[in-house]
């Protein structure tokens, strides 16, 4: 069986596999899949295949205008390797892809050909119309849990964006805060000013 061979529902977050009983994926299982049906996107939770919509133009292009403004920097400053949208094994039975992911130069090392399997310096969701309670509590739950020392959460929508950092005791404490046209620090990232009104759609004329 194939991802292109995964049986979307109507219903978002719900999924069926052609298989007379239900299933509950490991990880592995899972990654040997392959890629992704047309228009949509994967991930695993609990053994379970969760199904969610590519996304819609103001998430993109605020996810678009912060992936570019952290990989110049990251480039310019040499402190490591910004992505985008790979697989994080989490654990047995989860995967998930986080918008945009950070590792610093003394940990690339760590980055393999196939998914991420140790915790990025920086995990970033910006939020879409459906990802909300999953961005805030549920990936807020696995990051924390999985060790990624930072966690952004930028909603589009909102036109807000928080910061969390992880404490010694496997804790995230709030980091920072910004909305509509601040200009926010957030660690890793303390000596870049991120504009947040250049961030929302539709752009400044």
């Amino acid at each position: 069986m194939t991802r292109e061979e995964v049986k979307l529902s109507p219903a978002r977050y719900v999924m069926t596999i052609a298989h007379p009983e239900r299933v509950r994926l490991t990880a592995d299982q899972y990654l040997k899949l392959g890629e992704d049906p047309p228009g949509v996107r994967l991930e695993l939770v609990n053994g379970e295949i969760i199904v969610s919509a590519s996304p819609s133009t103001p998430p993109a292009y605020t996810l678009t205008r912060l992936l570019v403004a952290l990989a110049n920097h990251v480039v310019a400053k040499n402190l490591g390797v910004v992505m985008s949208d790979t697989d994080h094994v989490l654990g047995m039975y989860d995967v998930r892809r986080p918008d945009i992911y950070f590792f610093s130069k003394d940990r690339i090392h760590l980055i393999e050909e196939g998914p991420i399997r140790h915790p990025p310096d920086l995990a970033v969701e910006v939020v879409s119309p459906t990802s909300g309670r999953v961005d805030r509590i549920e990936k807020f739950e696995q990051y924390r849990a999985f060790g990624i020392a930072h966690y952004w959460i930028v909603d589009p929508k909102a036109r807000a964006a928080k910061a969390f950092k992880l404490l010694r005791r496997r804790k995230y404490s709030p980091a920072g805060a910004g909305s509509r046209n601040d200009i926010v620090n957030f660690p890793p990232f303390e000596d870049l000013d991120i504009a947040l009104g250049d961030l929302w759609w539709p752009p400044k004329a």
